[in-house]
């Protein structure tokens, strides 16, 4: 393992996770600790798509699109933790639970995303994410992931 970053700009977690606009739902990530933590941003923007039709005329992030921030900062700090930049490698979902949310997310906050692994080193991990806004939990979840890294 290489040196590890402790901070990536979207430069960085465009090297390192596929997803692109409108699903890349993380801006920065910071606090990282190699596979151990990191802290994600999201900035939450009137003109995002799912806004057109969630609610027109109360916007509401998705709860569902806050697991996927979270899970795509765990993305990116494993992915950072074991060298994967540019490599190609896919994260899937295996499972998600002992998720509540707590408080709307609607456009003009910025979502604090901060995941833990419980367990990991190989292909499979677990995570604790936690979503926040000002200081209140909005989202809280437990979810596994599996790291596909294809042979060169």
């Amino acid at each position: 393992m290489t040196d590890c970053p402790t901070t990536a700009d979207i430069d960085l977690i465009q090297k390192v996770i596929p997803h692109r606009y409108p699903f890349l739902l993380v801006d920065r990530v910071t606090d990282i600790v190699p596979s151990k933590s990191a802290v994600g941003l999201k900035n939450v923007t009137m003109n995002e798509p799912q806004f057109t039709g969630h609610f027109p005329a109360t916007p509401i992030f998705p709860g569902v699109l806050q697991i996927e921030a979270l899970a795509q900062t765990a993305s990116v700090m494993v992915g950072l933790s074991l060298d994967l930049a540019g490599k190609n490698a896919l994260v899937y979902f295996m499972g998600v639970d002992k998720c509540k949310f707590r408080r709307k997310v609607v456009p003009g906050d910025q979502l604090l995303l901060t995941v833990e692994a419980l367990r990991g080193g190989g292909k499979v991990w677990k995570f604790r994410g936690v979503a926040s806004v000002d200081g209140e939990t909005a989202c809280e979840c437990e979810f596994m992931a599996m790291i596909d890294v294809p042979k060169e």
